[in-house]
């Protein structure tokens, strides 16, 4: 099975957006439909200090009556993530996925930033190496392999 740093070459880092704690978020916004994504990692100097997402706009900013134009996005980014490594699997991303309710996971090499790895990014993969399983055993339940 594949693991995070698999997942992460084949998907390439090109998928790290980001904005500062002092944006707005009206701004996160735009940069996540400009994107078409689902969250931002928020970054002070290339350093990772939270995570602002859908969830956190509809939970703090419409349900609390809030202005997206005034509000910075110190203000209600999720600040306590769980991350992951790039050894890690991708059945390991699930369970922690499933266990806090979060579709998002930074990927961290040694403390530094290397990616982010969305729920969609790990089914995707997950499904993939099972329909290769499939396609290989039934290749050889089918005689297609010739073994020696």
């Amino acid at each position: 099975m594949f693991n995070v740093k698999q997942l992460m070459q084949t998907k390439g880092s090109s998928s790290i957006f980001s904005v500062s704690p002092a944006d707005t978020v009206f701004r996160a916004l735009q940069v996540m439909a400009d994107k078409n994504v689902g969250a931002v990692l928020v970054l002070t100097d290339g350093s990772l200090e939270g995570i602002f997402t859908e969830r956190d706009y509809c939970r703090k900013i419409i349900l609390m009556g809030r202005s997206s134009l005034n509000t910075q996005v110190q203000e209600i980014m999720t600040k306590k993530m769980i991350t992951v490594e790039p050894g890690q699997t991708l059945e390991e991303c699930m369970s922690l996925m499933s266990q806090h309710h979060i579709r998002h996971l930074p990927v961290l090499d040694q403390g530094k930033l290397v990616g982010l790895l969305s729920i969609g990014d790990v089914v995707k993969a997950i499904i993939t190496a099972k329909q290769d399983t499939i396609d290989n055993l039934e290749g050889y339940i089918m005689g297609r392999y010739i073994t020696s």
